[in-house]
């Protein structure tokens, strides 16, 4: 437990809070500082017939791409930016009235600015730029949850990245092993391809997958999650 005056850092998921699949891997880069958790959809109710008009009300329009994203229940949903933004805005702002110095947005989806009295960190943006300062013009290969994202995962990432950026999906949120299974297909499919680098581009894709990435492909494997959670806690230090 930490003091009520230990520094805090927001954590805010496009899905549901508590993230228990997060924890374990963000805690440990995490030394003294407190976690206050919120989600986008945390009043929204996902079961029964009221969770199939919630997923219709939550889809992407036409043209848009996907997100995806745990619910509290370890299921997933997919997302349109749409329907997620304003959502998402009320979770930021709740993790402030909790006393978070600065608040990370637990997505690598390209959102637009969202009001925020205090540092407010976009995942995509210190992923990207981080990965970009470490891979030079190698080939890099980006695994994404929802094969619908390729596309624009691929075009996102050639924004920043002056070599060859190819994309391929595994779904960070299926059961264990199925998760581990496409993660790792998708790994070898991108270096079969000529990545040298490979990105897991969720804040879904666990240590655990990284690990069974680098397996299967023999290559390094970054990880988005650990990327972001390590820049965000330079940011609370330096409120601390």
């Amino acid at each position: 437990m930490h003091a009520p005056d230990t520094p805090a850092l927001g954590l805010v998921t496009i899905g549901q809070a508590p993230r228990s699949d997060l924890r374990p891997d963000a805690e440990p880069l995490l030394p003294g500082i407190r976690l206050v958790e919120h989600g986008a959809l945390d009043d929204e109710r996902f079961d029964g017939e009221a969770g199939i008009v919630t997923r219709r009300r939550l889809a992407p329009e036409p043209g848009e791409a996907p997100l995806v994203s745990r619910l509290r229940d370890g299921g997933s949903v997919v997302l349109g930016h749409a329907a997620v933004v304003p959502r998402m805005a009320r979770a930021v702002a709740r993790a402030e009235r909790d006393g978070a110095a600065a608040t990370l947005l637990l997505c690598t989806g390209r959102f637009p600015a969202v009001e925020a009295t205090r540092p407010l960190l976009f995942a995509e943006p210190l992923v990207q730029r981080a990965v970009a300062a470490v891979v030079g013009d190698d080939p890099v290969g980006v695994v994404c949850p929802h094969p619908d994202q390729a596309e624009d995962v691929a075009g996102r990432w050639s924004d920043v990245l002056p070599g060859t950026v190819r994309a391929a999906g595994a779904d960070p949120y299926a059961p264990r092993e199925r998760a581990l299974a496409e993660v790792a297909e998708a790994a070898r499919a991108l270096t079969g391809a000529g990545s040298s680098w490979l990105v897991l581009d969720c804040i879904g894709y666990t240590e655990e997958m990284r690990r069974a990435a680098a397996r299967a492909a023999d290559r390094p494997v970054l990880l988005a999650r650990a990327l972001a959670v390590r820049m965000a806690a330079e940011v609370v230090a330096a409120f601390g």
